[in-house]
C-alpha cells in the first residue's frame, strides 16, 4: 500500500515541479490542514489544496447542501443536495487524492472539539460563514493559543480580500475591533466594514445589499475562485516556511474592477480614521 500510495503521489503531482521543488512538494504532502466551514470558500480551499498535494485534512462543518449554494459552492449539485457538507467534501478530497489522511468533524467547529481539531495542525483556514462572528472569534483565538497561523480570504462580489493571522502578529478581534460586549450586528458590521479597506468594490458592490438581521448576503462564484486561488497560493507560502506579510498587512483584488491593493493599516481598525470611516458606514449603510 505504501509503495503503492508513492507512486501515485509523484505521479499525480508531478506538474507541481517546477513551481514547487520536490523537496517543497514533500513538505505538502506531509502537512495537516484544518478548514472550519465547507460551504463557498471552505469546499474550494479544500480541493484546492487536495491537488497542490497536501496530504492530512482536518474538516469541520455541520450543514447540509441547499439549492441555493449551487450558484457558488463547491461540493453543491443536484447529487449532493441534503447531504452533509463536511462528507460531501471529505469525498471529494479522496477522489483527487485517495491516499490523502481526513478526519471529519460533522458537528462542525467550536471551543469544545478545539482539542482535537487542532491536534497536529500546520495551518488553519477560515471557510466559516460570514454571519457566523461569535464561531470565527473561537476559531481565531483557539488557533492563536496552539501556535496556529490562520488565512481568511473573503469573497466580496468579483473579487476577494485576504490575510494571514499568525500567532505572534496581530489577532483577529484587534484588527477589527471587537471584544465581548458588542452586539452581534454591531461585531458582523464592523468585520464587514473592516474586510474591505480598499473598497475596490464599490462601483458595482453597495453594502446595503447585506442583510445583517437576516443573514443573508449577495456572493458569486468569481469571487469564491478569487479567495480560493489566494487562500492557496498564502497556504503554501505559510506551509513552506516562506516569508509572509501577517495582518495588519492585507491584500485586495478584483479582476472584474481590473484593480489590486496592499493595504497596510498598523493599528488595524481601531485607529482614529477607520472609526471615523466605520461611523460614516454606520450612517450610510445600517439599518
Amino acid at each position: 500500500m505504501e509503495q503503492e500510495s508513492s507512486a501515485y503521489f509523484h505521479e499525480a503531482f508531478a506538474r507541481n515541479i517546477g513551481i514547487v521543488t520536490s523537496e517543497e512538494q514533500e513538505k505538502l504532502h506531509t502537512a495537516t490542514i484544518a478548514i472550519a466551514g465547507l460551504g463557498g470558500v471552505g469546499g474550494a480551499y479544500a480541493q484546492g489544496l487536495a491537488r497542490m498535494g497536501v496530504g492530512h485534512f482536518h474538516l469541520a462543518d455541520l450543514d447540509i447542501f441547499e439549492t441555493v449554494n449551487i450558484n457558488r459552492q463547491f461540493g453543491a449539485n443536484r447529487d449532493t443536495l441534503g447531504k452533509p457538507k463536511v462528507l460531501m467534501i471529505r469525498d471529494q478530497v479522496l477522489a483527487i487524492n485517495p491516499y490523502a489522511e481526513t478526519e471529519v468533524f460533522e458537528q462542525g467547529f467550536s471551543e469544545a472539539n478545539a482539542e482535537d481539531f487542532f491536534r497536529g495542525v500546520d495551518l488553519a483556514i477560515d471557510g466559516l460563514d460570514f454571519f457566523s462572528i461569535d464561531a470565527r472569534r473561537v476559531y481565531f483565538r483557539e488557533a492563536r493559543k496552539r501556535g496556529i497561523s490562520i488565512i481568511t480570504a473573503a469573497p466580496i462580489g468579483f473579487g476577494s480580500a485576504a490575510y494571514i493571522f499568525t500567532p505572534e502578529g496581530m489577532s483577529f478581534d484587534e484588527y477589527f475591533d471587537l471584544h465581548d460586549g458588542l452586539e452581534k450586528k454591531e461585531m458582523l458590521f464592523r468585520f464587514a466594514i473592516g474586510l474591505a479597506p480598499a473598497m475596490l468594490q464599490r462601483k458595482y458592490f453597495r453594502p446595503t445589499s447585506i442583510d445583517f438581521d437576516n443573514h443573508a448576503a449577495p456572493s458569486i462564484v468569481s469571487g469564491i475562485l478569487a479567495a480560493a486561488s489566494i487562500a492557496t497560493a498564502f497556504g503554501a507560502q505559510v506551509l513552506l516556511g516562506k516569508p509572509v506579510q501577517a495582518a495588519p498587512h492585507s491584500i485586495h483584488f478584483d479582476p472584474y474592477a481590473l484593480r489590486y491593493r496592499h493595504v497596510y493599516l498598523p493599528f488595524g481598525n481601531r485607529s482614529l480614521w477607520r472609526r471615523i470611516i466605520r461611523a460614516i458606514a454606520r450612517k450610510l449603510y445600517l439599518k
